[in-house]
């Protein structure tokens, strides 16, 4: 007999993966389907409707891809971002960051607004940006900084964009099913998310949707798309074919059982009341690291992910000890500081199916009594 892999039961209250609802984990487990079966096209459209629902958009451009939200993000760059095209940036963390790096892959002109790591984007900055760059033919931002735990706000960047007759991208990895997200009302042309923080379900997969308006430069441009697997086009002949739809990869039918048990979850519960729930708990987190522990976020109210909290390491305490403690005594994954932040902060996440009371105390406790040491 061999002896099968046995993962620890964790507690993830790092920056994502979060954990799964068990009965996600349930759904992960049915028998598998063909990718092109009849039942699996029908759970296709019935993902579409659910995501059209969280991301509060009407768009048929609304759809999975089979890989990590920074698959996502390539997705969105590749697609309306040609070679020798201008592109601003606002960077004010680590995942914006990784933006300009695509960009500049992708032959386009890069423009970076930046920003202090941990505070939102300033949207004075991204004007003055574009009137200084008035062949802007792109603006891409992140909604709430995974790194830096600061939430923009980009119905007002988005808008600022538009006004310069600019395209949108935005990255939503990290607001998706936890906060307010609004794809229509904010006019946001294309946004890509992640599987496995406020969706609660395993990581590999990446909502994405685009407006018509992208559609329309995606089918006009003068270059042919820079990626085969990301390319628009053959995208949407297998998620919007007409009847018949055409091959495009082997799509992962359990992940997609678990994506969809995940947002039947959310579609329960309501969008709005998950995104009240966040914020509540949230609350109550920030009050007690600070009445319990003297211990402050580094993001200023108002400017805060309500569920992804960067959290000051006190002077004098080996963070890195902490966590590797937290870890071994009580099961607890934090996570570190990234980028300008490693080593002066922690992130705590309260995501999804995590975000409730009884881990808010866990949480507590737990730190309480690593740090007492």
């Amino acid at each position: 007999m061999h002896n099968s892999f046995k993962p620890i039961d964790r507690v993830l209250m790092g920056p994502g993966p979060a954990n799964v609802h068990p009965q996600v984990l349930e759904a992960l487990s049915k028998p598998t389907l063909g990718h092109l079966d009849p039942q699996f096209i029908e759970l296709m459209d019935e993902i579409k409707l659910l995501l059209k629902y969280i991301f509060k958009t009407e768009s048929e451009h609304t759809f999975v891809l089979s890989g990590p939200g920074s698959l996502g993000m390539e997705a969105c760059l590749v697609n309306l971002v040609e070679p020798g095209s201008k592109v601003i940036v606002c960077v004010a963390g680590y995942f914006a960051n990784r933006m300009t790096q695509i960009v500049s892959k992708l032959g386009g002109r890069v423009v970076v607004v930046k920003d202090d790591w941990g505070r939102a984007v300033d949207p004075q900055k991204l004007a003055s940006a574009l009137k200084d760059n008035p062949d802007t033919k792109v603006v891409a931002f992140v909604h709430a900084e995974t790194s830096t735990g600061a939430l923009s706000n980009i119905n007002l960047l988005s808008e600022i964009a538009h006004k310069s007759g600019a395209l949108v991208i935005a990255d939503v990895v990290t607001s998706l099913g936890a906060v307010d997200v609004y794809v229509d009302d904010w006019q946001l042309d294309a946004v890509y998310s992640c599987s496995q923080k406020g969706l609660a379900c395993v990581a590999g997969m990446s909502p994405v949707s685009f407006s018509e308006r992208a559609v329309h430069f995606v089918k006009n441009r003068k270059t042919q798309v820079q990626s085969w697997f990301n390319d628009l086009n053959l995208l949407e002949g297998y998620w919007n074919g007409p009847g018949k739809r055409a091959y495009h990869h082997t799509a992962p039918s359990n992940h997609y059982y678990g994506l969809h048990e995940a947002l039947m979850i959310l579609k329960d519960e309501g969008i709005e009341n998950a995104w009240k729930r966040h914020r509540e708990n949230s609350a109550k987190l920030i009050s007690k690291l600070k009445s319990q522990l003297g211990l402050e976020p580094i993001v200023p109210d108002g400017e805060r992910i309500p569920h992804l909290l960067t959290i000051k390491v006190p002077e004098g305490i080996d963070e890195a000890k902490v966590r590797s403690e937290l870890l071994a005594k009580h099961n607890l994954e934090i996570g570190a500081g990234l980028g300008e932040l490693a080593g002066k902060v922690w992130r705590i996440g309260l995501m999804g199916y995590n975000s409730n009371e009884k881990l808010v105390d866990f949480c507590v406790n737990s730190l309480k009594d690593v740090l007492k040491k």
